[in-house]
């Protein structure tokens, strides 16, 4: 599927990750649309990049506002080819703390944004892209997941985080499989250590001192380079039912 001139919907895309994406996309002729709750940010980069780019507020987490949201980005734009999930939280906690036992709803809170969250996108993204025509190879649909690094080697303080992530990780090539029948692909992207809002707020020292844990190269991942393989799936009939590590042959500790 060529990046130009298809529909794309992009969770999380008001930041990081999907904003790379976004920008990405969208300077590549494709129309694209930003599912996030975070209003200001994302109105404000779809003003920015122009007509082709257009914001929804919805929440991944909501089967109603989830619904909304593709019924707005289909009357919009008249269909969905792409679908990316990068919409996630990385809160840590420790199953056994100084307060106690990590509460229930701690948990469930990240597993439903990381997990059932790319469920619920990906579900309806799938009802879409099934009334498409498909391409000459057959093509009606490419779905791409965030998973993470996290998901094959968790650290300490990463049960809830890994736990979704592996979910993520784990349901794509299933979801491959059934999808495969109707012309549609499904592929996850497990980054290692990125430089996105989720890191910035660490002091400089510690940004630092994770960079060069990474063999090569000794740096943070740039959202680009996720965006850049974002765009190479899509493009590339062939890449299908796959979790491809994007982390510079980073394997973490465990602390």
């Amino acid at each position: 599927m060529q990046t130009k001139d298809t529909i794309a919907v992009i969770t999380g895309g008001a930041s990081g990750l999907g904003e790379s994406c976004v920008r990405s996309l969208s300077a590549l002729g494709a129309r694209v649309a930003i599912l996030d709750i975070a209003v200001e940010r994302g109105e404000k980069l779809a003003a920015e990049l122009g007509p082709n780019v257009i914001f929804v507020e919805a929440d991944v987490t909501s089967d109603e506002g989830c619904r909304s949201a593709m019924q707005k980005i289909v009357a919009a734009f008249g269909t969905i080819n792409v679908a990316i999930n990068c919409a996630g939280v990385a809160d840590p906690g420790k199953v056994i703390s100084k307060k106690g036992p990590m509460s229930l709803a701690f948990f469930n809170r990240v597993v439903q944004i990381n997990l059932v969250g790319t469920l619920n996108v990906i579900r309806l993204a799938v009802e879409q892209m099934l009334k498409n025509t498909p391409n000459e190879e057959g093509e009606k649909g490419v779905i791409i997941n965030t998973a993470s690094v996290a998901a094959f080697d968790g650290q300490i303080g990463q049960a809830a985080y890994s736990a979704s992530k592996a979910g993520v990780a784990g349901m794509t090539l299933p979801i491959a499989r059934e999808c495969a029948d109707y012309g549609i692909r499904v592929v996850a992207i497990a980054p290692g250590l990125f430089d996105t809002p989720m890191m910035a707020g660490l002091p400089e020292s510690v940004r630092v001192q994770l960079a060069q844990t990474v063999p090569f190269p000794k740096r943070l991942g740039r959202p680009t380079e996720y965006s850049a393989l974002a765009r190479h799936i899509i493009e590339n009939p062939m890449l299908n039912g796959e979790c491809i590590r994007l982390d510079g042959s980073l394997r973490m500790t465990a602390r």
